[in-house]
């Protein structure tokens, strides 16, 4: 049955939908441009956090730009223009993420947000509701380079519409 379960075919199988994602995100990244010409913004008080993203995300064809969370949000990000925002939640004893996603959605509803933190708790603050993915950082950054394909999607979506 080659790992199959009774009545599952290649269409129906569990890494369908995993092929088909792919596929949709390269016709989303041939349409909109080279991945290169996508900018991501990483907001995150620890700077080795910041330069682990940047170089694995600039291993992956990205542009990356960083904030330490402490300059204005709303003016880091029109200095960057990024296509995805990944923002930490707990920057310092005196920053929170949240509430900068808040100064984000207040003046862009569309940008994707990813909220990347090691704490999962905030998975149900309901400021959290406002950013499109979540993320818990860990050693392997699969998940996260996954939301980034998912946010680049979405945005490439999202303009194809406006």
């Amino acid at each position: 049955m080659g790992g199959r379960r009774p009545g599952e075919n290649v269409l129906t199988g569990p890494g369908f939908l995993s092929i088909a994602y792919m596929v949709y995100v390269r016709e989303a990244q041939n349409s909109e441009g080279d991945m290169s010409a996508k900018k991501i913004l990483v907001v995150d008080d620890e700077k080795h956090i910041r330069m682990l993203y940047q170089e694995e995300l600039e291993g992956e064809g990205y542009t990356v730009a960083t904030s330490d969370g402490d300059e204005p949000i709303l003016a880091v990000l029109e200095r960057e223009n990024p296509a995805v925002v990944i923002l930490d939640i707990k920057l310092g004893p005196n920053r929170s993420g949240l509430d900068l996603l808040q100064e984000i959605r207040g003046k862009d509803q569309i940008i994707p947000v990813i909220l990347s933190t090691a704490y999962d708790s905030f998975q149900h603050d309901l400021k959290s509701i406002a950013a499109d993915y979540y993320v818990v950082k860990s050693v392997d950054l699969a998940e996260l380079k996954g939301k980034v394909l998912q946010a680049i999607a979405k945005a490439a979506a999202a303009t194809a519409k406006g």
